[in-house]
């Protein structure tokens, strides 16, 4: 885990899972990397916010398409767990877990589990309940939600979560932080 400067009541927290994803990003917000995966996202999230909330999380980071024709970035309008089973879960402990969390009125839906997905027979099944996949959006959303804070999720397409998934985003990590960059000046200027 590595923060970028001290956290602040008046600002976002920016939080990513590699320093590549938001190498590009010029910004006086925070920057949170947190590692990959869930479990690493959560204890840094934990221990960043332990002393000081500040005004909402933005996770910025690459996710895998589960569409066809799916490229660039999108801000994410849901995002769930595709690695916990919500309803099984619910069943076995007599009460309701938390879901699907709903963040814009408008955008892809991801899905976030501990599985980098790197297959065509999974990512045909995640493509029932989702557009896109990463490692650490549902935590983001659900600490941010937990807070009380608002979240916002950025997810620029960098591989489509098939066999080439792997070669495919580390070969473009550095046009992904390129783009993801660019898109954030972008919308920072539309605000």
């Amino acid at each position: 885990m590595t923060l970028s400067a001290p956290i602040s009541p008046d600002l976002p927290l920016v939080v990513s899972a590699t320093e590549q994803e938001v190498a590009e990003l010029v910004t006086d917000w925070p920057i949170l990397v947190t590692g990959v995966g869930k479990l690493r996202c959560a204890f840094a999230l934990m221990d960043a916010l332990r002393e000081v909330r500040p005004s909402g999380l933005i996770n910025i980071g690459t996710a895998g398409a589960l569409r066809d024709g799916w490229t660039g970035t999108h801000v994410v309008r849901r995002v769930l767990q595709h690695d916990f089973d919500e309803d099984l879960v619910a069943r076995l402990v007599g009460q309701p877990v938390e879901g699907p969390i709903d963040l814009a009125d408008e955008g892809p839906v991801l899905a976030t589990g501990d599985e980098f997905v790197n297959s065509t027979e999974r990512r045909l099944a995640l493509a029932r309940v989702a557009d896109l996949v990463d490692m650490e959006g549902y935590v983001v959303a659900a600490v941010a939600r937990r807070s009380g804070l608002p979240a916002t999720l950025i997810k620029h397409v960098s591989d489509q979560a098939d066999e080439s998934a792997g070669t495919s985003w580390v070969a473009t990590l550095d046009a992904n932080a390129q783009a993801l960059a660019a898109d954030w000046t972008q919308g920072r200027r539309e605000r």
